[in-house]
């Protein structure tokens, strides 16, 4: 299994990504319990995941609006945003919109082309989990989280940071 650093430890993945596209060709039954489908995929096919008693996650691409996932938030048990390059910001939007405007306290995995000097960014907006791109080292990533402990946190979501990372500030706190 590919490591994932998650809660600012290195854990066994054991959850099967399904293929972005092309979403005609995928094939549900083999891939495991536990299986992150693309969002018009899990539209199509929940009732079939659903029966074969496998546990659902919802694959985001850059496009896909937090609001169309909205309804499903309830069932699923992550949420998976795709990253199609390092340069590609909309990924953050979308999961800092998850937690504050839907409340989703599950885990929100940052997948795709995601590099070291990304995480502690990432994790500010609401990401807990985090899925390297191949050629990045998780042991060193795991430092990310300290890179900026000299700065101060405003605007970070009112959570608990992950060991090693910063503890975040509730703003609501300081009124």
């Amino acid at each position: 299994m590919k490591p994932l650093i998650k809660d600012g430890r290195i854990v066994a993945d054991e959850w099967s990504l399904l293929s972005h596209e092309p979403l005609d060709d995928i094939d549900l039954t083999p891939a495991g319990p536990r299986q992150i489908v693309p969002l018009a995929h899990y539209r199509t096919h929940a009732e079939v995941l659903r029966t074969q008693g496998h546990r659902i996650a919802i694959l985001l691409g850059p496009d896909d609006e937090p609001d169309a996932v909205a309804p499903y938030l309830a069932d699923i048990a992550l949420v998976a945003i795709h990253f199609p390059s390092f340069t590609d910001g909309r990924g953050y939007s979308t999961a800092r919109l998850l937690r504050v405007r839907f409340n989703f306290s599950a885990e929100i995995r940052a997948v795709g082309d995601i590099l070291r000097d990304q995480l502690y960014f990432l994790h500010r907006c609401g990401f807990d989990a985090f899925s390297l791109r191949a050629d990045q080292d998780v042991n060193a990533a795991l430092s990310a989280f300290d890179d900026y402990a000299w700065a101060p946190d405003f605007g970070a979501l009112p959570r608990t940071a992950p060991k090693g990372a910063l503890p975040l500030r509730d703003p609501a706190a300081d009124k």
